[in-house]
């Protein structure tokens, strides 16, 4: 699979021919081993039950590897978060200063996701340092939102963060949420439109003021706040299908690096989008 998140560059789990991902093309399998170090045929199942047949690695991808090194990354986050809200408190008689500091974070924390996303191999180094980061500008976030807006509005974006990544992954466990090549598709174009639209709201209301055409505020902003949630839950079901292609298909350890990098980053992106839409209907 590639790009289940935000970072539509990021490296995933390759896909084949004749199925969604895995880890090897119908030219590695005819290569052999040298070409798939996974697998020879990561499509095999096993004759009783029809199920696939995972390859049997003394250092494969599991999920407690992929639930340590998510717990890991997020808190990372969250203590990075924390120290910035008490070091750095929002003065309301210099604002700017304080989204400053955020936006510098949030700048060091994209670049930190770039680099690892062209990397061949997960760096943890640069995927905690992406998390250390990206703490520190939720922190000043959620600070800014909290004195502006309220206290109790952080708390129940959290809570709601929650909730979206337990209903999906309960919906995933399921199978009613199944994750395809249409889905997948469907979801990478849904959000590389959203993206796009967002930027062209900021450049707007940099040059003419406000909020620009007006997608972050008002009606409209609860309505592209909502699609933003959803489109989260939908890269939440595409990370939960990379887990389960990892260990089905006997990833080595360190893809769960990857994976955790990418629940991190996804629900960074539920949580600022809940936050944004809560800020909005309490403003109303």
């Amino acid at each position: 699979m590639r790009s289940s998140n935000p970072v539509f560059s990021r490296r995933g789990f390759s896909r084949d021919n004749g199925g969604y991902a895995g880890f090897g093309t119908q030219q590695h399998q005819q290569a052999g081993t040298a070409a798939n170090p996974y697998a020879t045929n990561p499509y095999a199942t096993d004759p009783s039950t029809g199920m696939p047949q995972a390859p049997a690695r003394t250092n494969a991808m599991t999920i407690d590897d992929v639930v340590s090194r998510t717990a890991m990354t997020l808190g990372t986050v969250v203590l990075t978060a924390v120290i910035s809200w008490l070091t750095l408190p929002v003065d309301p008689a210099n604002i700017n200063k304080s989204y400053g500091i955020a936006v510098g974070a949030a700048l060091v924390a994209f670049v930190f996701a770039m680099i690892q996303s062209f990397k061949r191999k997960p760096v943890p180094a640069l995927i905690l340092a992406y998390a250390a980061f990206e703490g520190v500008f939720l922190g000043v976030i959620s600070s800014a939102t909290s004195t502006y807006i309220g206290e109790g509005v952080v708390i129940q974006a959290v809570l709601g963060t929650m909730c979206v990544f337990a209903g999906v992954l309960f919906a995933y466990k399921m199978r009613w949420i199944r994750v395809t090549r249409r889905f997948y598709g469907f979801v990478m174009a849904a959000a590389m439109g959203f993206v796009l639209l967002m930027v062209v709201n900021l450049l707007f209301s940099m040059f003419g003021g406000g909020d620009g055409l007006g997608f972050r505020s008002g009606g409209l902003g609860i309505v592209f706040g909502i699609i933003g949630i959803i489109l989260g839950a939908c890269f939440l079901a595409l990370d939960f299908k990379q887990v389960e292609d990892g260990v089905t298909y006997g990833a080595p350890r360190e893809e769960s690096w990857l994976a955790a990098f990418g629940l991190t980053m996804t629900l960074v992106w539920i949580y600022l989008e809940m936050l944004r839409l809560l800020s909005i209907l309490k403003g109303d």
